[in-house]
Formats: C-alpha cells, sequence, structure tokens
C-alpha cells in the first residue's frame, strides 16, 4: 500500500490532486490499493462521510485548530463503526446536547424580543420568528431522542368484523376473485321455499291491490266515435 500524497515521490499531477485534499495547512492521506489508480483511490477517499464531516469541523469548529485532519477521520471511522454495532450512546449524547444548544438559541431570541417590543416591531417579529423556530427544532430533536430511547413498535393488524350473530370475515381475498352473483340468492330462495325468485312473475292481488279485470281491445272505428 502506498500513502498519498507524499512530497518525496508525488508526481506533479498527483501534487495538484492533493492540494484539493488539504484544509488549511492540513492534508488527507489517500491509501492507493494495488491496481488502483490515483484518481480512483482519491475518488474514493473524497466520497466517505467520515472525510467529508471531518473537513467540516476543521472549518466551522474552532478547537480544532492545529489537530490532524486524518485523526479526526479516525476518530469519526471509529464512531461510525460503534454506530453499525448497534451502540448509539454518542448519537444520544449528541441530540440531547443540541437540543441544549437550541434552547440557549430560543432564549437567546427571547431576550432580544423583550428589549425590541413596543419600540421596533419588525425586529420584534423578527426575533420572535426565529425564537420559535430554534423552540421547534429543539421539540422535534428530543422528540427523535425519545423515539431513539423507546422506538416506536409497528404492529399489522388484520381486519377485524365484530357484529351480533353470524358473520362471515374475509381477509386477503385473491384480486381476481369475483363478487357473487344474485343467482346465488335466488338458489338459496328455491331450496329454503321450494320456489325461483322472479320479479316478471304475476302475482295474486292482495287486500290493498283488488282484482282488476282485463280491459278489453277498443274497436278503432268504436274510440272515434264511429
Amino acid at each position: 500500500m502506498t500513502t498519498l500524497p507524499s512530497e518525496d515521490d508525488m508526481t506533479e499531477k498527483t501534487k495538484g490532486q492533493s492540494s484539493k485534499l488539504a484544509g488549511g495547512q492540513r492534508t488527507v492521506n489517500v491509501v492507493q490499493l494495488p491496481g488502483e489508480t490515483a484518481d480512483t483511490s482519491i475518488s474514493k477517499t473524497v466520497t466517505r462521510p467520515e472525510v467529508g464531516a471531518a473537513a467540516v469541523s476543521t472549518y466551522f469548529n474552532p478547537l480544532t485548530a492545529g489537530a490532524d485532519i486524518n485523526a479526526l477521520v479516525d476518530e469519526m471511522s471509529r464512531q461510525s463503526k460503534l454506530v453499525n454495532d448497534g451502540d448509539l450512546n454518542r448519537a444520544e449524547a449528541m441530540l440531547i446536547s443540541q437540543a441544549h444548544s437550541l434552547d440557549a438559541i430560543f432564549n437567546a431570541f427571547c431576550g432580544r424580543v423583550a428589549q425590541n417590543m413596543g419600540q421596533h416591531l419588525q425586529a420584534t417579529e423578527a426575533y420572535m420568528r426565529m425564537a420559535l423556530k430554534a423552540q421547534s427544532q429543539c421539540r422535534a430533536t428530543l422528540q427523535t431522542l425519545g423515539e431513539l430511547k423507546a422506538p416506536r413498535s409497528i404492529a399489522f393488524i388484520r381486519q377485524a368484523n365484530l357484529a351480533n350473530g353470524p358473520q362471515q370475515i374475509n381477509n386477503g381475498v385473491p384480486s381476481n376473485a369475483r363478487a357473487e352473483t344474485p343467482a346465488s340468492t335466488n338458489k338459496l330462495l328455491e331450496e329454503s321455499h321450494g320456489e325461483w325468485l322472479d320479479a316478471r312473475a304475476s302475482r295474486e292481488a292482495g287486500a290493498t291491490d283488488s282484482a282488476m279485470a282485463a280491459v278489453e281491445k277498443l274497436d278503432r272505428s268504436e274510440k272515434h266515435g264511429g
């Protein structure tokens, strides 16, 4: 394995590429595996999440000033492995620390709101809006922490049909199943009453429907008075 960049045996091309990996005066070590080109090795290194996070930390965290960026990459890689192994202690500590920071930001903006209230309405509104955003993010962070500590249980409940008397529950009916036709209802009536249900058949008159005689066909000549 060859560690790049090296001031002793780098080509001019590799020197130009290694300068892109430098954060300030610190340079990320690139391990070149046998059979890999320098471009491939550099690309694999810069796309590692830990390398990107270490580079960002050197720009935004003043406490990392003077620290070797490669040591930062190694530490972040170690912490990533802990998470992969199921150890979420640092993730929980990070969330509660961020919640404290967001709460401090909320309180700071609330102080600005109190100072401008009654005198500068626009400033008051702007500070209040930012305070409430910080409060909302603090709440979301604590909610995430709670779900991390006690994950939600997901239950898959099949359909439950509750009714008095006999019932039929159909769960998991195939999509190509056909609905029962009315013919089955007619068959049921035939088996129980010995007759088919035929809406077209004539019925005897009931008490509310007196029998009526059929009307004879009128002669056309009689109809017109002829």
